[in-house]
């Protein structure tokens, strides 16, 4: 059958790192006399995505000829679309050098093997200009100036980059794992080649994807909704890769989308699925990353709105729209990002217009509106306060409540425990 759906990121496919059968047999073989280097969470999840196509045209961790195009022009060397490295950081006295063969372990599993091409020192400058160019942001809003007054101590995707080691590995790597995700997400957790097989059995083209990392409140059902009445369907795909603490556990929330989808949506129309990242808490190029690999699985719209994957107060609020007007364009549509947004403004439930709406077609004024964030959220749940009406689906919120509770019942055992001397 002839696929209609957006062709893959790169040009070449998809291209899977992945292997399977008698080849991962012998390569998991070889990789035990291999040296070992234990891995992050982040790499880890860059593995399972290059295994499955998901990071296409990406096959390997990338040279510092790519780094640096990647943060100066959101290009790699050879001019394709990347907007945020892809880099495995090692400590200098791992030894690691060009033409070494190497284990990627995390937690005693073998995840991948790798042949370095090329080892690169990692500078403090290196690190704070990485930093300055993927976190600042450009936009009217963004912090700019005053970026390093307070970004290091406050900044989650900063400090994860000034802890990296001394130095970055380059090369191609032979995944041999996909990690805990399809055993404790089955039917949720799904690859570029699912998605894509999904969407033409069910004939669609023109498909959207709505990325979420915190519970489905109404103002993302309103634009996946929207999305739903322009395209052919929607993916509601949210990230099941590691968040920072505080953050709802991905089963509580894709739990919960199922539950929406079930009451308030029609069936055929969307996909309730996950990916398998970690945050990089990256703003409007985090946005951009969002898009880039969306195309890999087959979506050619990417949902854009108030402030998609901000941190804080760092971005202005549609930064994460604006930053797709400066990425540049070779006119190559294999090396271009083929992935468009679909910008939609501020969207809230207004008590006068009975019903949800935006800056573009409510003309009341902000008292009458229910300004909904997932921050707001977790906050009014962790602390028990009342969740104002037209937040979110009341079954949707129980569910969440239920989750807060089993929290607490966990805090209040720990503390009997502690107190009768009892070790938990």
């Amino acid at each position: 059958m002839f696929s209609k759906l957006v062709a893959p990121h790169g040009g070449r496919g998809l291209v899977c790192a992945l292997l399977h059968g008698n080849e991962r047999a012998a390569e998991l073989e070889k990789a035990k006399g291999m040296k070992q280097l234990e891995i992050s969470d982040r790499a880890k999840g860059d593995l399972i995505m290059m295994g499955i196509g998901g990071f296409s045209p990406l096959d390997g961790f990338m040279t510092k000829a790519d780094w640096k195009g990647v943060c100066e022009n959101f290009q790699m060397a050879d001019g394709t679309f990347w907007p945020v490295p892809i880099t495995l950081d090692v400590d200098k006295s791992e030894g690691i050098q060009a033409g070494d063969e190497i284990a990627l372990v995390k937690k005693g599993e073998i995840f991948a093997t790798m042949k370095v091409v090329e080892a690169y020192e990692m500078t403090a400058e290196d690190k704070k200009w990485e930093c300055e160019k993927v976190f600042m942001g450009e936009g009217e809003e963004s912090v700019g100036g005053n970026f390093w007054k307070i970004a290091p101590e406050d900044h989650p995707g900063v400090i994860m980059v000034q802890n990296q080691k001394d130095m970055n590995i380059a090369g191609p790597v032979k995944v041999l794992s996909e990690g805990e995700y399809p055993k404790d997400y089955p039917g949720v957790y799904l690859t570029p080649a699912q998605t894509r097989r999904m969407f033409d059995e069910r004939g669609w083209a023109n498909v959207a994807a709505l990325q979420l990392r915190n519970p489905m409140h109404r103002s993302h059902e309103y634009l996946a909704k929207i999305a739903v009445e322009v395209c052919d369907g929607v993916l509601i795909h949210s990230l099941i890769g590691n968040l920072k603490a505080g953050d709802i556990p991905a089963e509580t929330r894709v739990q919960a989308i199922e539950i929406l989808i079930d009451k308030y949506f029609v069936r055929e129309n969307v996909i309730n699925a996950g990916y398998p990242l970690d945050m990089r808490y990256a703003g409007p190029r985090e946005g951009l990353l969002h898009a880039t690999f969306r195309q890999n699985y087959g979506i050619n719209n990417m949902l854009i709105g108030r402030d998609h994957a901000g941190v804080g107060d760092f971005y202005g609020l549609f930064e994460a729209q604006e930053i797709f007007d400066r990425i540049p364009k070779t006119g190559d549509a294999a090396k271009d990002l083929q992935c468009k947004p679909m910008k939609i403004d501020w969207t809230f439930y207004c008590k006068e217009c009975d019903g949800m709406a935006s800056l573009r077609t409510c003309p009341h004024d902000k008292e009458s509106r229910v300004i909904l964030s997932g921050t707001k959220l977790r906050k009014a749940l962790s602390e028990g306060a009342e969740i104002v009406d037209h937040f979110g689906r009341e079954e949707v919120l129980d569910h969440l409540k239920i989750y807060y509770a089993s929290l607490t019942e966990k805090v209040e055992v720990k503390m009997q425990g502690a107190a009768s001397g009892d070790s938990m």
